[in-house]
């Protein structure tokens, strides 16, 4: 292998790559975060600058800074220039979102930015429906010659050393494919400062890499998604799961509100056990029997590594060890208060989370016998969008066939669920969803998609129970699936049922399970947010104080908006609304203090009764 190249100009490190393998290169880049953005856009330029050359791209979670119109604009795009200035966008990201990528180039993805790709068409047909640890077998088929990632960097006596921080979770594989002479491709390191060190199988020494590209004019801020609020709702679910986890087990959980909540859950149900077991008792009409405090504590085998988990451990949930660790990780992406945690975290508390290869975390081939022995008590924690009542998941895609987002590890977190003596998996799935001024109900009869199929039916929660359908009949699956069913749609799936011969013609829903209902959710939940125990944002926001007043108003705008005339009255109460200093330094930071059009005095008065009512 040759001395590993040092470029400081993108241009000539691509110039270089071109010269060793020609006129066609398959370029693979880590999924999320870990992309090397300058690297990447320097060899899309040269392709789409030269059409007779050929690039074939192969990635998934391609971040996006999102983008928004209206009021909804005037607020969000400040924070995003505050969290994304200086963020290099991918240049085939652009191409793609405007119809313009040049032919001889290609962009196939395994996963997607949830619902961010449902009107690209390109995307939708060069999509690949992968399991996470799948892509790996596929990114060796098609003979991928370039990987570019980015890294953290660091000299530790006297040497360079180079980690693969938050994507350990196919480079260490096709590293490994490498070396057994199974793969040829040359591995390209981007340094960024920001990226925290990360310790074990991802430190490498430099020689690992062919290709290191530093230039600290090019050095870019990290994509910092920020925290989104966590509703009532999505609090009832993480409740819910709180009540699944034994002490001494072991935890995957995912991103996002459920997530986020089902780790708050978890926090109280240790540090704030009494109150707790008030909410759980207010919220459900059946009794559970984990509500006990962590005295042995859980073990993270996560796919994602998010920033929540940083908090289970300060509260002493998560510190169960296993194999040296007390979490071990495949990928990670947060806000910026996550990426600093860890950069500054001492080192033998960083020495306890360790970034594994996907196939470490994800499934149970190799080192099985040591992986079972530690994946105790396993409860596997993922989301989907939809559930039948037979209970089919459905989280990555639409019976027409259009991707939302991808199946990544849940389907290889079900099946570690059934290869276990004692696991389980939990899919959250938000019992309605609004669509325009209608509500419809996310438990269905049937749908023409499934992503984890019925015959792996284990344990799913809303925000009204748990259903627990493993080794259930039909008929028995039926009746826990209506039990967490929002009560305005029981009827009329029991009917469905009913008429297919699925369950009795005599069956009847239970009384405690017929008041399933958002205003049950919000009075059984309104003490404790009273209290302070269930807040919007339970591990810390980017947003300001200001902002943090503005959400609320937008939220409400928004839901009106379903139903146009119902923002009269708001329109109304805004033009008598007294101005206020805190009405005020929303309508400055919304920048609606000066306006010039009827557009935005109405926006004014809208936000200003918003914010009143």
């Amino acid at each position: 292998m040759s001395p590993t190249q040092h470029f400081d100009d993108a241009e000539k490190l691509v110039e270089t790559i071109a010269a060793r393998f020609g006129r066609e290169i398959t370029l693979a880049l880590p999924l999320g975060l870990g992309k090397a953005n300058t690297v990447a856009n320097a060899i899309y330029a040269r392709a789409a600058n030269d059409t007779s050359s050929k690039l074939n791209i192969f990635t998934a979670l391609t971040l996006q800074r999102p983008s928004v119109s209206g009021l909804e604009a005037r607020f969000i795009n400040p924070v995003l220039d505050r969290l994304f200035g200086g963020y290099p966008e991918l240049g085939y990201v652009r191409a793609l979102r405007s119809g313009t990528l040049p032919k001889n180039v290609k962009v196939s993805e395994f996963f997607l930015l949830a619902g961010r790709s449902l009107g690209i068409p390109s995307v939708q047909q060069n999509y690949i429906s992968a399991n996470y640890t799948h892509a790996f077998r596929y990114i060796l088929d098609r003979k991928v010659n370039v990987i570019a990632q980015l890294v953290a960097k660091r000299i530790v006596h006297g040497e360079t050393r180079y980690s693969l921080s938050c994507n350990t979770d196919l480079t260490l594989d096709l590293l490994k494919a490498r070396a057994e002479g199974r793969a040829n491709f040359a591995l390209i390191a981007e340094v960024n400062s920001e990226l925290p060190f990360m310790p074990g199988d991802g430190d490498l020494p430099e020689s690992a890499f062919d290709f290191v590209y530093e230039n600290l004019k090019t050095d870019f801020p990290l994509f910092a998604p920020p925290k989104q609020p966590v509703p009532l709702t999505a609090y009832a679910i993480g409740l819910h799961v709180a009540t699944l986890i034994e002490d001494g087990g072991t935890l995957q959980i995912g991103i996002g509100a459920e997530g986020d909540a089902a780790a708050k859950g978890l926090i109280l149900r240790h540090k704030e056990n009494a109150a707790f077991r008030e909410m759980i008792a207010a919220l459900t009409p059946s009794a559970k029997t984990e509500l006990g405090t962590f005295e042995k504590g859980l073990y993270g085998a996560s796919e994602m590594l998010v920033d929540s988990f940083l908090d289970l451990i300060d509260a002493g949930v998560v510190k169960r060890e296993a194999d040296g660790a007390i979490l071990h990780g495949g990928f990670f992406l947060g806000p910026r208060s996550f990426y600093k945690r860890l950069r500054e975290m001492d080192e033998p508390s960083r020495a306890k989370l360790q970034m594994k290869a996907i196939s470490y975390v994800n499934h149970l081939y190799g080192d099985e016998e040591k992986k079972r022995a530690a994946r105790v008590k396993a409860r596997f924690i993922n989301n989907g969008m939809m559930a039948t009542l037979l209970g089919a998941i459905v989280s990555d895609g639409l019976e027409s066939g259009l991707v939302v987002s991808g199946v990544g590890g849940q389907y290889n977190f079900v099946a570690q669920a059934f290869a276990l003596e004692d696991a389980r998996s939990i899919i959250c799935v938000n019992a309605t969803r609004a669509s325009g001024a209608k509500t419809l109900s996310n438990i269905r009869w049937n749908y023409g998609h499934t992503t984890i199929p019925r015959h792996l039916r284990d344990i799913v929660v809303t925000e009204y129970g748990v259903a627990d359908l493993r080794g259930k009949s039909d008929e028995d699956v039926i009746a826990a699936m209506l039990s967490v069913t929002d009560s305005r749609f029981q009827d009329e799936l029991l009917r469905e049922a009913k008429a297919n011969n699925k369950i009795s013609k005599d069956y009847e829903i239970p009384a405690p399970y017929r008041n399933n209902t958002p205003e049950r959710i919000a009075k059984a939940l309104q003490s404790a947010k009273e209290r302070g125990l269930l807040p919007d944002f339970p591990f810390g926001t980017d947003f300001s104080d200001v902002e943090l007043r503005i959400i609320p108003a937008l939220q409400l705008l928004k839901q009106k908006l379903a139903s146009p005339l119902s923002l009269i009255p708001v329109l109304l109460r805004g033009l008598f609304a007294p101005k206020t200093p805190a009405s005020e330094a929303a309508i400055e930071r919304m920048a609606l203090t000066k306006v010039a059009n009827l557009k935005d005095r109405i926006y004014r008065l809208l936000l200003r009764g918003a914010l009143c009512g």
